[in-house]
């Protein structure tokens, strides 16, 4: 897959969530059933998604984590039957080489791991052997405790710095730099204004010279804002995925995309 050129092509590409989940934040994104999952990724590719996205251990707040058994029998069955069916980008989101290795064998095509192929040493050799993009996040401890007082003196730089060396490690392990995307984590060990700096920042993010990745749809900083809860977040999330088009960012991360391909379309008209 040339990454690069999806994204010059169709940027802002618009990432749909399926989460094989049933503790994930969002509760509208808990698709633990099979036939559930999948008809919600039909209805996200009709509705114009560009990549889907299937995670099969929650990343929120306070969750654990789950064995590779577990998460393989959540996620491996659905990615299997969207190729079997569709022709679009899935990328996986693990943590784990043998998650990954099962999933690009069943038909995905991009691996997002949130700890940026730090918890697994065995990812990194195995993404650069498969030649597949990968997702480098950053994050702040493990999603047990990364919400357990973080603090940053400058979020912006430290953020900047810890992807940077993420990206090094990756392309030192062999992994071509045209198949990195990096996130700056939203939500991921941040206090609500190291989440609201990092968004006004995403031009300085940019510089760091890869495809950018935004995912705050519906976190609970957009709660702050308006005083809402997960599901009441829609308009919120719309504003802040605005905001971050305008600003750069190449792929959005939503769990609602028919509304965020809607706002895509205009943004692109007006920009």
């Amino acid at each position: 897959m040339d990454f690069l050129k999806l994204v010059r092509d169709n940027a802002p590409l618009v990432m749909g969530i399926i989460n094989c989940t049933p503790d994930s934040f969002f509760e509208g994104s808990r698709k633990s059933a099979l036939g559930e999952a999948l008809k919600t990724a039909r209805q996200m590719v009709a509705d114009g998604a560009h990549i889907l996205d299937i995670g099969g251990e929650s990343s929120r707040p306070g969750s654990l984590y789950v064995s590779a058994e577990e998460e393989m029998g959540r996620v491996i069955p659905l990615i299997a039957a969207i190729r079997k069916e569709m022709s679009i980008p899935i990328s996986v989101d693990t943590r784990k080489k043998t998650v990954a290795q099962a999933a690009i064998e069943a038909g995905a095509d991009i691996i997002n791991d949130i700890s940026a192929l730090s918890d697994d040493p065995e990812l990194a050799p195995y993404a650069a052997r498969m030649g597949v993009p990968v997702i480098l996040m950053h994050k702040k401890g493990t999603p047990e405790n990364m919400q357990n007082d973080p603090f940053y003196e400058d979020v912006v730089s430290s953020v900047c710095e810890e992807l940077q060396s993420a990206a090094e490690l990756a392309i030192a392990a062999g992994i071509k730099r045209e198949n990195i995307i990096l996130d700056p984590g939203i939500g991921f060990g941040k206090r609500f204004k190291d989440n609201i700096d990092l968004l006004k920042a995403t031009p300085r993010l940019k510089e760091l010279g890869y495809p950018l990745l935004i995912g705050l749809s519906r976190k609970r900083f957009l709660g702050d804002i308006t005083g809402r809860d997960a599901g009441g977040r829609l308009a919120a999330s719309l504003a802040a995925n605005a905001f971050s088009i305008i600003k750069g960012a190449h792929i959005l991360r939503v769990h609602d995309v028919c509304e965020t391909v809607d706002m895509v379309k205009v943004m692109s008209e007006l920009l």
